[in-house]
């Protein structure tokens, strides 16, 4: 195998892992949106859960003073 052919299996592998690389990227970029609006339908059900327990916290202890 000649130099000339070394350097253009290099040369092509580069290429390769490259368009690898970009994929990958794209791959986790689509990953990271799906993160980020879990998260958030995350927060509305916390924020969700804790108003409906302040809310019967404060119909027991309205209805413990009456």
């Amino acid at each position: 195998m000649g130099i000339s052919e070394k350097v253009w299996d290099v040369l092509t592998t580069v290429i390769k892992m490259d368009d690898k690389v970009e994929r990958m990227a794209d791959t986790i970029k689509g990953q990271q949106m799906r993160i980020e609006d879990l998260t958030m339908r995350v927060v509305r059900l916390e924020t969700a859960l804790e108003i409906a327990l302040a809310l019967k916290n404060t119909k027991t202890i309205s209805k413990k003073t009456s």
